[in-house]
Parts: structure tokens; sequence; C-alpha cells
């Protein structure tokens, strides 16, 4: 969440949290989850929080070999068992839901909301951020 209020979008906040983890620097961690912001580009497709929290699972549980069938269906089964958890908990993973009641969609836009108090007060997406991380540190946890 502190990074998330020092101004990274949902997914870089998730994915900067454990990039330390897997011997990704913070530079990196950051580029390499910076489009999925605001439901992708800010078109409130899926949740950045989910996606960053599922980045993670990829550099946790993910296979680098295409011919490994086995591992892509444990990747996928446990994508599929994160997202069902944050969704239980958040009631969807689109990002254009989460936010339908306190900041509708206006128009499709590149530019950035100015990161105020006041955007800070009406948008919950401080609470995705902290749901994702929770449970993919839950996730790690289980495996130790």
């Amino acid at each position: 969440m502190a990074l998330f209020r020092e101004g990274y979008n949902c997914a870089q906040a998730v994915v900067a949290a454990f990039a330390d983890l897997y011997g990704l620097d913070t530079e990196t961690a950051l580029r390499l989850s910076a489009s999925f912001g605001g439901g992708m580009g800010r078109m409130r497709q899926v949740c950045g929080a989910v996606s960053g929290m599922l980045m993670v699972n990829g550099l946790d549980n993910g296979s680098s070999d295409p011919a490994d069938k086995q591992a892509k269906q444990r990747n996928y089964a446990k994508v599929q068992e994160l997202a069902a958890a944050f969704r239980a908990e958040n009631g969807s993973i689109i990002c254009g839901e989460l936010l339908a009641g306190t900041c509708p969609k206006v128009a499709d836009s590149p530019v950035p909301s100015d990161r105020t108090e006041e955007y800070y007060r009406k948008r919950p997406c401080a609470d995705y951020v902290r749901c994702s991380a929770r449970l993919i540190a839950t996730h790690l946890l289980k495996q130790d």
C-alpha cells in the first residue's frame, strides 16, 4: 500500500513489493508492471492489483518450458485459485466493475489521474493492492 500511496500504479505496487524474492531489481519490476495500472493502461479491464498478483505468481509458479503442459496446468490452476479468492472478497476482478460505485469511467484516456487526497479517499484501489499482496503472500507461505 505504501508503494501505491507513493504514486506507483496498483500493479507496480504489488509486483515491486515481491521483486526482491526473485532477484528482480525494483526498476525492472516497476517497468514490467507499468502497463497494467488502471485495469491495463486505464482501460479498466482486469484490475491492476490482480494483474500484479498474477505476475508474482508467474515468477513463483510459472514455467519457461513451452512443452511442459503439467507446469502450465499447475500455473493456470493457481491463477484461477488466486483470481477466485480475490473475486470472493471483492465481487469482481474487473477494474471497471470494482470502481463503478466510486468513480465511474468517463472516457478512455491515457492521462493518469492526479494523486490527490481526494483520489485516495474516493478510490478503493489501495485496499485491492493490500488484498492482492496478502493473497499472493499467503500462497507463497503455503509452499514453505
